[in-house]
This record gives structure tokens, sequence and C-alpha cells, in this order.
């Protein structure tokens, strides 16, 4: 049975060439190497852990082997998951886009169309990736767990009380998590505050001018809320990662290094084939096909600061 397609228009003249379609979430915790990527990953991956007690001790001529060494181990896991679409051509006969499909009755599937459509599945998948990443719930069809998921169940896991958080309150509760960092951690060159959009947006707006904030009532450089060009942002000289699917008025504090997505091969996730049936089957549909693993995982619980838990 195909994909159910519905097609609405009522326009008789030449097609522009011009598909549109809802904005979609960015996805740039992948896209902009906010998290550790661990690519080829067959089925699950060993992040091994690390810890010693006071390693240095006092000098004798002996050869003293007093220090502990304990290894630990997290197991990243991939799930699989994959895109199947099927649509009919004669679902096209009556559009403006007929014309691409050829005078014969076996049709061709219209190239506009699936230049967009591969293009949309891709940048779907990628939006899906970047929710489950953060926020994924393993029961739910599609997810695989996320940081927000893991993080809520470790009680390593640093907890930091939430609110929600608004451009008059965004320094005060940044600063909770900021002062929740361990020394050891703190100063860290891959060092971030992963934050939501609308933790982002508060920041932004709250540096545009509230005298409370300590940056004066026209904000950064006196410049109000004109400010802001899309440049990195810092809080307390940490960097500050917007993460689009962290949910709103949850932080995390932690290294880059400390996070890990795993997959088969980072390419799946842009991948996508399109099939005709016509010489298969000799059916006028057609199938678009994409097929990924993916999952994350964290090393060290204790270093990880997760407000809203």
């Amino acid at each position: 049975m195909a994909t159910t397609t519905s097609i609405t228009t009522t326009y008789a003249g030449e097609f522009a060439g011009k598909y549109v379609a809802a904005a979609l979430l960015s996805a740039p915790t992948l896209d902009k190497g906010l998290i550790e990527i661990m690519p080829n990953v067959y089925y699950k991956s060993v992040i091994q852990k690390v810890s010693t007690d006071d390693i240095l001790k006092d000098a004798t001529c002996d050869f003293d082997p007093t220090s502990t060494v304990t290894l630990t181990e997290r197991v990243l896991t991939l799930e699989e998951f994959q895109v199947n679409l099927q649509m009919c051509k004669k679902d096209f006969e009556q559009t403006w886009q007929a014309v691409e499909m050829g005078y014969s009755s076996f049709k061709n599937v219209p190239a506009s169309f699936t230049d967009f459509i591969v293009a949309y599945a891709a940048e779907r998948v990628a939006a899906r990736i970047e929710q489950n990443i953060w926020s994924g719930v393993n029961a739910s069809a599609g997810q695989f767990a996320g940081f927000q998921t893991l993080f809520a169940a470790d009680s390593d896991v640093i907890d930091v009380t939430g609110t929600t958080v608004t451009a008059s309150n965004v320094i005060t509760e940044l600063g909770k998590v900021v002062d929740a960092i361990p020394a050891a951690l703190y100063g860290k060159e891959d060092l971030y505050l992963y934050v939501p959009q609308n933790v982002a947006k508060a920041y932004v707006r709250a540096l545009g001018g509230f005298a409370a904030s300590g940056v004066g009532a026209n904000g950064v450089d006196n410049a109000g809320t004109t400010w802001f060009n899309n440049q990195e942002l810092y809080f307390d000289g940490i960097k500050v990662a917007v993460a689009n699917g962290l949910s709103s008025n949850k932080m995390v504090a932690a290294q880059k290094s400390n996070l890990f997505f795993g997959t088969g091969l980072l390419s799946d996730k842009n991948e996508v084939r399109l099939i005709d049936m016509a010489d298969i089957d000799g059916s006028q549909n057609f199938r678009l096909i994409m097929r990924l693993s993916a999952g994350i995982q964290y090393g060290i619980g204790s270093d990880i600061v997760y407000y809203g838990a």
C-alpha cells in the first residue's frame, strides 16, 4: 500500500520549479561537532573509564605499588532506524508537473519533486536525530534514549534544580550551573554550557539591557537589543552551545570529550535512495528508502552538571 499522498491545487499555470516545506529544526550538535562522533560502530562500543586514588606518594628506596587503578565501562549501543515512503506516479498526472513525467504511459517520476523529497527526507531525519541526542526516549518509536534520559537516571550526575528561565533570571540560573561545575572540570578547553533555544534567547535579550544583570541599561557595548549578530556566546568564560534538541529550561555543563554519538556510517543519515518500481514489479509506484543506526553515551557522570533534573 502506498504512503498516503495528498495533492491539493487549483493552479493552472506553469510550475515555478520550487517546493517549500515547514521549517525544520537544525542539527547543530553533530553539524558543529559539539559532541564526540564515533563512526563505524557495528552494534556496541565500549567506553572505558579509568579512576585512581591519589597516585603521588612519599618517596622510598623501593618500588611500592600502593596506588589503586579502577577500570569500569559504559556501553554505547546503537539502534537501527529506517524511512520507507511509497508514492504513486499517477498522483502527479493531474498537476502542473505532468509534462515532467513524459507523454508515454510509462511515466517518469517528476525530477523537481525527487530532488526536493530526497533533500527534505535527509533534513527531516537530521532534525529527529538532533532531538533524540538530547531528549529522546527509548520506548518511543523512532527514538533512542537521549542524554536527558540518561542523566536523570544517573546518581553520579550533578543535579541542579531548575525553573522556568526568562530574560530576567537567566543570568542567575546560568550562574547556578557554573557554580556546580567541579573544580577539576572548570577551565577545561572543551567545556561547554549546552542550552536550549529558550535559554539562549533569554540570555541574548538579557545582555541587550538589564542593569540588574551587570551589563548596564543599554546592554553590551551600549547597543541594546541590536548587539547580537549570531556570534559565539560565552558565560563566565565558558562557551555556550545552543543544542536545539534540548528541552526548554534544561541545561548541561560538560566537556565535549565526555559526550559521544555513535553510528555505523556517518553518511547514512544523509543517504536517501529513490527506487522506481516500474522495472521491478511493473507498478507505477516509486519508493524512498533510508536506513541508519545511531545512539549516544557519556563517560564520567560526575563530570556532568544537569540543570532541570
